[in-house]
């Protein structure tokens, strides 16, 4: 009963449908040879890094999120048995005792119950299993945050996700169960020509808002506060630098 009174609490701040058809859009997206990758071949690689260093080779791992492809394609060449699933909903129970390895690529941001999901990826890791979850941290986006400031002027809306902090993660992975569990971060910089190229490639890694509440939306006026917001923050070259801190949490069942 106690765990049923606690999911009912859980508030709401993300809305599934949303977070489905934004992956769902970026999916389509992905087949433009143009589309933006930048994202899930970082994830890619430190994965990979991870994995080398740990000298692993787990036979049945699941992949899940919506930048999870490129990990997946990689995994299969490492020839581990890889079941894929961008759209997976942790916020229902996974086959328990079913992987040797779960990673999570851009998934865990948009849960309303984090520490709820955590627990059900442990229960699904084999004794011993690996758990590597990558996500976007706080200190994320401020250059973007800026720009929506300015775009909404003297009525600013909520237009970016909640982040979470090291410390938080940390204590999250323990909540969870995790042993051995770390959680570290990195700082991954992109540098965007145009406000619109900023704003695709969100759109084709899925990174878009997916708040329950939707924005209002950004009129004429708002946009050309948007696009003069992006000037004055652009470089001698036109371009701005926007920052992404990625988490990387790591536990063990």
């Amino acid at each position: 009963m106690n765990s049923l009174k606690s999911s009912k609490s859980v508030p709401t701040i993300f809305s599934r449908l949303r977070r489905d058809l934004a992956i769902e859009r970026a999916e389509k997206l992905a087949s433009n040879p143009d589309a933006a990758t930048w994202l899930a071949e970082d994830f890619a690689d430190e994965i990979g890094e991870r994995l080398d260093f740990m000298q692993l080779s787990p036979p049945r791992a699941l992949v899940c999120g919506p930048n999870g492809a490129v990990v997946a394609k990689q995994l299969v060449q490492r020839e581990i048995e890889v079941t894929f699933n961008s759209l997976v909903d942790h916020e229902s129970p996974i086959s328990a005792a079913q992987f040797d390895l779960i990673l999570a690529c851009g998934s865990l941001e948009t849960v309303n119950d984090l520490p709820g999901a955590l627990i059900h990826l442990r229960n699904a890791l084999s004794e011993d299993g690996l758990f590597i979850g990558q996500m976007l941290g706080a200190g994320s986006v401020p250059a973007l945050r800026q720009i929506m400031l300015a775009a909404d002027g003297d009525r600013p809306a909520a237009r970016i996700h909640p982040q979470v902090d090291n410390r938080a993660a940390t204590a999250l992975l323990e909540r969870a169960g995790f042993k051995r569990q770390v959680v570290d971060s990195r700082t991954l910089q992109v540098r965007f020509s145009s406000l619109d190229r900023l704003v695709s490639d969100s759109r084709e890694q899925a990174l878009t808002s997916v708040l329950l509440s939707p924005a209002p939306y950004v009129g004429k006026s708002g946009l050309e506060r948007a696009q003069d917001a992006f000037a004055s923050l652009s470089e001698e070259d036109g371009k701005v630098t926007e920052t992404f801190e990625i988490l990387t949490l790591t536990g063990w069942r």
